[in-house]
């Protein structure tokens, strides 16, 4: 078999950084960067905390996004350097490793490509994920509990914090509905493509009979709000109900009414929150997750009516957006974007970045085509 074309591959990656650069801006990004540095520097920076943070994780996202650029970059300069001398010298042990390195740097550059598209208003932000069950029965329960695990280990693998604000267990197995929040970067842009409908269809184990069920599962994603955000909540708005936190089989968690609900009255919206073992603690989530909820509810509505006025987009987010098949063959399959992969257990270990990589592409074209 043919090696690859290695001055081609390398052109190709030198043009692709050099788009992301201009998209990157890294004279304006080292710029900010500058300045940051100054006001990290300054003796009476942590006499305002919640800005102290703001100004501290810009700076550290920043910096990140810089060197990972500047490292990516260097490689392929590398590369280009081992080629030349191994083909020189007609090692072709080293162009072996050559190519392996080559298929390491392209896949973290198409990675990279993909996180310039997240340049929505809120897509930096972190994420609150909630998956409720559907259609199914318990096998709708366990599926939602399936995909909660899915994400958890997405974000177990890439080392950022998730934190479980509300789980409702299913009276047989599985899960009612779930809500937590991953804590880093661009984790809402990334995993906003996950919103929709999930179905699954499986032998269901719960059967003793061995048949076929079809179940679904919704998920919903929107961004964690920050200090700035205009999204005000009149208390009279709002009812507040206390209650015992419990765990699977009504185990009690703990023996005061510490769990939270609060009730939006105009738009209906209810959250929940036992994760904290105060109540002041469990109220002060909850609301960050209403917030979040109403923003989410109004960004949607302004939308609706853009394309009300826009007319109907030949491409538009349908409700069941993946398909998970374990029988009678196994295939995930994405039905926006047409991506699939036969490893299911792979994908509901976490492997999902193919998936949001083909859904940010996907959006982004759908996005262009309402544009015109």
């Amino acid at each position: 078999m043919a090696g690859p074309d290695f001055d081609s591959e390398i052109k190709q990656l030198q043009a692709t950084m050099h788009t992301i650069e201009q998209v990157l801006d890294l004279g304006s990004m080292k710029a900010e960067i500058d300045r940051l540095q100054e006001q990290v520097a300054a003796p009476d920076l942590w006499d305002d905390q919640a800005n102290a943070q703001k100004v501290t994780g810009r700076l550290s996202l920043l910096q990140g996004e810089l060197e990972r650029f500047e490292q990516l970059s260097g490689r392929i300069d590398d590369l280009a350097i081992m080629v030349e001398l191994s083909t020189e010298e007609g090692d072709a042990e080293s162009l072996a490793e050559a190519e392996t390195e080559l298929g390491r740097v392209r896949k973290e550059v198409d990675a990279l490509e993909v996180r310039t598209l997240l340049n929505g208003e809120y897509d930096a932000r972190e994420a609150i994920v909630t998956i409720r069950s559907g259609a199914g029965g318990v096998d709708a329960a366990d599926f939602a509990e399936t995909l909660m695990r899915m994400y958890t280990r997405w974000a177990e693998q890439r080392k950022y914090p998730v934190e479980v604000f509300d789980i409702s267990y299913a009276e047989e197995a599985g899960i009612k509905s779930a809500e937590f929040a991953i804590h880093a970067p661009y984790a809402y842009g990334t995993l906003s493509v996950e919103a929709g409908t999930h179905r699954l269809v499986r032998i269901s184990p719960f059967d003793n009979q061995g048949r076929r069920q079809t179940s679904f599962a919704a998920v919903e994603v929107v961004p964690v709000l920050e200090q700035t955000d205009e999204i005000e909540i009149d208390e009279n708005d709002v009812r507040v109900d206390v209650f015992r936190s419990g765990g699977p089989g009504g185990q009690s968690v703990n023996t005061t009414d510490s769990a939270v609900r609060l009730t939006h009255i105009p738009t209906g919206i209810v959250v929940s929150c036992q994760n904290e073992k105060s109540q002041l603690q469990n109220k002060a989530s909850a609301m960050v997750v209403l917030k979040a909820k109403l923003l989410a509810k109004k960004k949607a509505e302004e939308a609706a009516l853009k394309k009300d006025l826009k007319g109907d987009v030949a491409a538009s987010w349908g409700d069941q957006m993946r398909n998970y098949v374990l029988n009678p063959y196994q295939i995930v399959k994405d039905l926006r974007t047409g991506y699939e992969t036969g490893n299911p257990s792979a994908v509901f270990d976490g492997e999902i970045d193919a998936f949001l990589e083909a859904g940010i592409r996907w959006r982004r074209g759908a996005d262009k085509a309402a544009a015109n």
